[in-house]
């Protein structure tokens, strides 16, 4: 799971305080690098065997006609759109870096 994260953009970063999440399937992502940069799509599959994502609309054309979705690796992506359900919210709770996390607090050492 850690080596499928995928950084989040500015503005979800403000909001959360969390710089990646662990990219799942319908997450709306923009490419940042590679032949299909500035991109963007929401996420189709993900590839955990080969530690890609298939985004749609990032597809090529085979010889025979087929057309075949082209693997991006989720930290060459940014994610623009997060799918929230309660297990992700719990997730950006956790991680957020702005609550102080410890025993104790101001008051209860006075």
């Amino acid at each position: 799971r850690k080596l499928m994260s995928a950084p989040l953009s500015k503005d979800l970063r403000a909001k959360y305080n969390v710089r990646s999440l662990p990219i799942r399937r319908d997450d709306e992502v923009i490419i940042c690098r590679g032949h299909f940069h500035d991109r963007e799509g929401k996420v189709t599959t993900v590839y955990r065997k080969k530690w890609r994502i298939h985004i749609e609309r990032v597809t090529r054309d085979k010889a025979n006609g087929q057309t075949v979705p082209i693997g991006i690796h989720p930290s060459k992506v940014v994610i623009t759109k997060i799918r929230l359900d309660k297990d992700r919210k719990a997730l950006l709770e956790r991680k957020n870096r702005a609550v102080k996390k410890g025993k104790y607090t101001e008051t209860d050492t006075k």
